[in-house]
């Protein structure tokens, strides 16, 4: 029986990258729906849940994505609650691949220094893959800062953190680059999410930073979030700074993402949201 994945994208367009990854981890068809909502997804959740019957089912899986978590997030309720007894299929939920590359980049981290008790600061991270990653570094009992431009949007973050995983996490303003280096002053972990080609701190802050022990960048087109790095960077020693490049962090993310779509076809009930995730990530690192 083929492994039919059905990819509800909130965007205009059904994601290629989401796409390719969906054959690579197993699918023998990928179909991808775009412009999905809430409002208009019932009759497609419909479709993969009274067709096949019994391990059957197994075979139909639902991949959640899309470039805004928020969506994803309504998206991802939408579809549970068209699911009953056993009249459901597993399902993943990865809008812009936050999920899977935040748990690649906090497990990476966790591999190379143990996490409770550090101070983390994650810079620009009021983006998707920021939220997850703050919220991951966090239940590992990181002392976690979320840096934005505007105080607000780090607030408001910070409160959907705490909303949808139950921990708190610090928001700080840094507006520029001199406060960006301050806001990284006594940390032990950094790792920046800002958006492609933004330039959040220059060598010179976390180099000579006797407190950082390593860092990571999840922004691979040039200018790099953290100036003095690579992209390939994985686990590269730097000045005594562990460093971890999007590239070095890619490799297992595309690993992760294959490996989840290749899970959500163990069972008709598994739901891969970012706690699943980054436990398989954390195996995998």
């Amino acid at each position: 029986m083929k492994k039919l994945l059905f990819l509800f994208d909130t965007d205009p367009m059904p994601s290629v990258f989401d796409t390719v990854v969906g054959y690579d981890g197993g699918a023998d068809r990928v179909t991808g729906y775009a412009n999905v909502t809430p409002d208009n997804v019932g009759g497609l959740v419909d479709g993969t849940i009274f067709t096949r019957g019994g391990q059957d089912k197994q075979n139909t899986a639902i991949f959640i994505g899309g470039g805004d978590m928020a969506k994803g997030e309504a998206l991802l309720k939408a579809v549970q609650k068209k699911f009953f007894g056993p009249f459901r299929v597993s399902v993943m939920l990865d809008p812009n691949g936050s999920n899977t590359t935040a748990a690649a980049g906090v497990a990476l981290l966790a591999k190379t220094t143990k996490l409770k008790g550090k101070k983390a600061v994650v810079l620009a991270g009021t983006g998707p893959v920021g939220m997850r990653a703050a919220a991951l570094l966090a239940q590992e009992g990181a002392d976690v800062s979320l840096t934005s431009r505007s105080k607000e949007r780090a607030e408001n973050a910070a409160r959907a953190i705490e909303a949808r995983f139950g921990v708190k996490v610090k928001p700080v303003q840094g507006a520029d680059e001199s406060a960006r280096a301050k806001d990284v002053e006594g940390a032990e972990i950094v790792l920046a999410a800002g958006a492609i080609g933004i330039e959040l701190l220059k060598a010179s802050h976390w180099e000579h930073n006797s407190t950082i022990e390593a860092v990571a960048d999840v922004n691979a087109q040039p200018p790099l979030g953290l100036e003095g790095i690579e992209a390939t960077d994985k686990g590269k020693e730097r000045d005594g700074v562990i460093c971890f490049g999007a590239l070095g962090i890619g490799g297992l993310k595309l690993k992760l993402h294959r490996a989840c779509i290749g899970w959500l076809f163990e069972s008709s009930d598994a739901l891969l949201d970012a706690e699943e995730i980054y436990a398989l990530a954390k195996e995998m690192a």
